[in-house]
């Protein structure tokens, strides 16, 4: 037997996300419904723009994800855009390309946890695009926001001198993964926040506000690869090299000292904030920033290389080993 189309027509998908997501947003003249959207842009402010693409078995499956996580997972990997240049996310645009096998009980889940992280970051959905495709269901999420003109924060501010701050817990997400994939391992361990970490991560959107309105960082990127090779990614930008401490990185809380450092420096997807600070604005990073912890775990140098300080004094060579879609061909 055929599935049942979860929608007979595109007007009435539409028609459906419509009725969801309308409701008065400053600044938006215009949403779904038309050609485009059109939304006001206040003087004095800069527009950030981002877009990232969720493909079922490459960022999401069936069988470990859940619809609303999917949903949710999507919109959160803009949203740390915005949040990794200090701005405010405002407006998103959703395009979905939907397997032919995609039932209705999946796309209202995937609306879903979509919308309810949109709501939590005051985000309206503003339109988009639909498609029904043979092959896997893919997601791109456009996400605007905004920013005080010249406030925005880059990876290229870096200097020699400067600390290296990470935001959380890393290695979290990575965990939670390896513990979807092994329901053993899961019973053994108490690995609920890890889970979660996983399939809800959360945007650091207002530490990524604070850090731009007290200027405090010189350079911010989010952790959405994995540390050691996001890292290389703003040194790179920067022109500058840097050391880690091992003992100061806040890895998971795993019995192998070594399995976690690995998840911390190499698994990916935290989506938390990694900031440079210079020397002279050091005493001004709180040890917290409301429930998330800041770490300070190395300095930034001026040979272009990447070190990693062990606990027993020795130095090595920190080799980027997180997520590369095209390493992964």
């Amino acid at each position: 037997m055929r599935d049942k189309p979860a929608f007979r027509t595109e007007s009435e998908f539409i028609t459906w996300v419509e009725r969801r997501t309308a409701r008065r947003t400053p600044g938006v003249r215009l949403g779904i419904g038309d050609d485009a959207a059109l939304v006001e842009v206040a003087p004095g402010q800069e527009l950030i723009l981002t877009t990232d693409m969720s493909i079922e078995d490459v960022h999401f499956t069936l069988r470990l994800h859940p619809p609303q996580a999917v949903g949710h997972r999507a919109l959160a990997r803009s949203l740390s855009d915005i949040a990794a240049m200090g701005g405010t996310p405002r407006y998103a645009l959703i395009s979905l390309a939907l397997s032919k096998h995609t039932s209705r009980a999946w796309i209202e889940g995937f609306f879903q946890g979509l919308l309810a992280l949109a709501r939590r970051f005051g985000v309206a959905v503003i339109g988009g695009d639909t498609a029904v495709a043979r092959g896997p269901t893919a997601i791109d999420a456009i996400v605007a926001g905004e920013i005080s003109r010249g406030k925005a924060l880059r990876r290229s501010g870096a200097r020699p001198g400067d600390q290296i701050f990470v935001s959380g817990r890393l290695g979290l997400a990575a965990l939670g993964l390896r513990l979807l994939q092994s329901p053993s391992g899961r019973r053994k361990h108490t690995a609920a926040a890890a889970i979660r970490a996983h399939l809800f991560p959360q945007p650091q959107c207002a530490l990524g506000q604070f850090l731009s309105e007290h200027a405090l960082a010189s350079a911010l990127m989010d952790l959405s690869d994995g540390l050691s090779i996001d890292l290389k990614r703003l040194c790179d930008a920067s022109g500058v090299g840097a050391c880690l401490l091992a003992d100061r990185i806040p890895a998971p809380p795993l019995p192998d000292a070594a399995d976690a450092l690995a998840l911390a420096l190499d698994g990916g997807e935290d989506y938390q904030l990694l900031f440079t600070v210079p020397p002279a604005k050091r005493p001004q990073v709180p040890p917290r920033f409301g429930k998330i912890p800041l770490h300070c775990i190395g300095e930034i140098q001026a040979p272009r290389r990447l070190h990693l300080l062990t606990p027993d004094g020795r130095t090595r060579p920190l080799k980027p080993h997180g997520y590369d879609h095209f390493a992964q061909r």
